[in-house]
């Protein structure tokens, strides 16, 4: 059993930041590979950013150079910052853990462990 529990999510205006934060119950999050998704009304999920174990980082191109994810393993904690927000940032977001951590992956179906997701709302 791994429960992924994200919060943070809220209304902003645009170029206004949040921080997203996730925590993992169960195993440990430094076990994981840990990510971000998110969903908008009407599009299809999309990968956002991920963090392996060790630290790397990988970025989906929407998002490059306004988010970062990070990690507290002592906490059991994975967050996004997000900075500069756009209107089209506006979707649910998911917190996602895949128990296999070694490679890269920016697919969905790769990731074993979802949360139950936070909307972000930016407004124009």
């Amino acid at each position: 059993q791994v429960h992924l529990v994200e919060s943070g999510g809220g209304l902003v205006q645009a170029g206004g930041s949040l921080r997203l934060s996730c925590v993992s119950s169960g195993r440990t999050v430094s076990t994981y590979r840990m990510a971000w998704f998110r969903q908008a009304p009407g599009k299809e999920r999309e990968f956002v950013a991920t963090s392996d174990n060790f630290g790397s980082t990988y970025y989906g191109d929407s998002v490059k150079g306004r988010f970062t994810i990070s990690r507290d393993n002592a906490k059991n904690m994975v967050y996004l910052q997000m900075n500069s927000l756009k209107p089209e940032d506006t979707a649910a977001y998911y917190c996602a853990a895949r128990n296999r951590p070694s490679y890269f992956t920016s697919r969905g179906n790769d990731y074993d462990y979802w949360g139950q997701g936070t909307q972000v709302t930016v407004s124009s």
